[in-house]
């Protein structure tokens, strides 16, 4: 009896701790750049208990962003952005936008992070340009990242509203590369590449904000990420509404069954000491 006693209420409390993430991801289903939680188990005295909970990793679908100067990335990895403190944090949703200073920033007012380019497109550490096939290939092989990031910054020229002083818009491609035009969109230039980063176990990043993550142990070095940028949309929250559906009533009825076997045992308990006592 003391057994299953101990079961039912190891499982009315991990049951309630399922429920609770269950019901966070069904609220944020329309949350930009959410990351679905899930419960791993483990079994202890043929009960169910949950051993942890784990951020979803795959790709949630695109949507069109508030800002034309928003990005959403498409494959594996994290936008890099850093905190005023100098603290690295890395993110999937791209609600970036331009300051009154030009520089490129997320809501929380972290910057984004990137590299300088030349005007060969070439990332630039120093004064020397990084060889292109050497970081693609670097990229390819899950190579680990040793290049300086910096903040974006488009200053617009009080003078004439240009961005830089001389380019009329600006742009992001697939490579996330972001270029200068001018001439009518005749004069093209790269400015900045977005520092995408990826990690070989990205479910062992930790999470300090919804979001928001950082490296650990688990996670591993960040590495050369390789998805694809498409400006002026976001991702939307990677959540199955169906699954966690069908989880919430199989918790639900897991829930129920505990607190059954809890009012059952406290009955017969109940019962022994009426005996005891008489």
């Amino acid at each position: 009896m003391n057994d299953s006693f101990v079961n039912a209420l190891n499982t009315q409390k991990n049951t309630s701790d399922w429920m609770d993430a269950i019901s966070e991801n069904l609220t944020n289903i329309y949350t930009p750049g959410y990351r679905e939680t899930q419960a791993t188990f483990k079994t202890f005295l043929n009960t169910g208990i949950v051993d942890g909970f784990n951020k979803k990793v795959s790709q949630g679908k695109s949507t069109p962003g508030t800002s034309n100067e928003n990005v959403f990335l498409e494959g594996e990895g994290y936008f890099t952005l850093r905190r005023e403190d100098g603290q690295i944090v890395y993110s999937r949703l791209g609600e970036f936008t331009f300051d009154k200073e030009g520089v490129y920033k997320n809501t929380s007012g972290y910057t984004v992070q990137g590299y300088i380019l030349n005007d060969k497109g070439e990332i630039m550490q120093g004064t020397k340009p990084i060889d292109a096939d050497i970081y693609a290939e670097t990229g390819i092989k899950g190579g680990a990242v040793n290049i300086p990031t910096t903040n974006i910054k488009l200053w617009i020229d009080p003078n004439n509203g240009k961005y830089l002083g001389k380019y009329d818009e600006f742009e992001f491609k697939g490579d996330g590369i972001l270029y200068g035009k001018s001439d009518g969109g005749r004069n093209v230039v790269p400015l900045y590449k977005l520092a995408i980063m990826n990690f070989h176990n990205p479910e062992g990043l930790y999470e300090i904000k919804q979001g928001e993550f950082i490296e650990t142990e688990e996670s591993g070095r960040p590495v050369i990420g390789r998805g694809e940028v498409r400006g002026g949309l976001l991702e939307m929250s990677n959540c199955d509404f169906s699954a966690n559906i069908s989880y919430y009533q199989q918790a639900k009825m897991q829930m129920d069954v505990a607190n059954k076997l809890i009012q059952t045992n406290k009955s017969l308990l109940q019962e022994v000491l009426q005996l005891i006592s008489s």
